[in-house]
């Protein structure tokens, strides 16, 4: 049983409604389900929709945030419980540590790199965690074609797929995560 997730997510306020209704639901759909959500700490963007929409619906979340970022005054002080880190590696670290699984919303280059590390880590055998693309809208079409590419050109092994999932709707992701 999945008592909690790690969501990587944007950071950005500028990004399309959509991605923030669906990072709402998720937030609802976690607390609603007993699922704590792990993920950077910031009150910013998406990963702040998401945070404040399981805090609203009674749940727990754990924010993990360097120290430089705390400074800048993004940290999101309201959480269940806030960690401050010195570095950006001992925040991945945490986060892929203290979730017992990884749910990936749309993001910049941050939510890519953390996605790109924990499969990864999982196609070196450091995990065996699920691994769920929400493909709102088909954000993450593009990367899926360039994967396909790669394992057609036998850079990746074929069975990459394997290593995550993609849900197109909050629901889907939810039930996954329940399964």
């Amino acid at each position: 049983m999945i008592s909690s997730v790690t969501v990587y997510c944007s950071s950005s306020h500028q990004a399309p409604r959509e991605y923030f209704t669906a990072a709402e639901a998720l937030g609802r759909q976690l607390a609603q389900n007993g699922i704590g959500l792990v993920f950077g700490g910031g009150r910013v963007g998406l990963m702040g929709a998401v945070a404040d929409a399981v805090l609203q619906h009674g749940g727990n979340v754990k924010g993990i945030i360097p120290r430089f970022l705390e400074e800048r005054e993004v940290a999101h002080y309201g959480l269940s419980e806030l960690y401050v880190v010195e570095t950006m590696h001992e925040r991945k670290m945490k986060l892929a540590e203290w979730g017992d699984a990884y749910l990936v919303l749309p993001g910049g280059f941050g939510t890519i790199d953390e996605l790109m590390e924990v499969i990864t880590w999982k196609h070196l055998g450091h995990h065996n965690k699920q691994v769920i693309l929400l493909n709102i809208n088909g954000f993450w079409d593009p990367l899926l074609l360039f994967f396909n590419r790669i394992a057609e050109e036998q850079m990746i092994k074929a069975e990459y797929e394997a290593y995550y999932t993609v849900c197109d709707t909050v629901e889907d992701a939810v039930r996954l995560l329940l399964r």
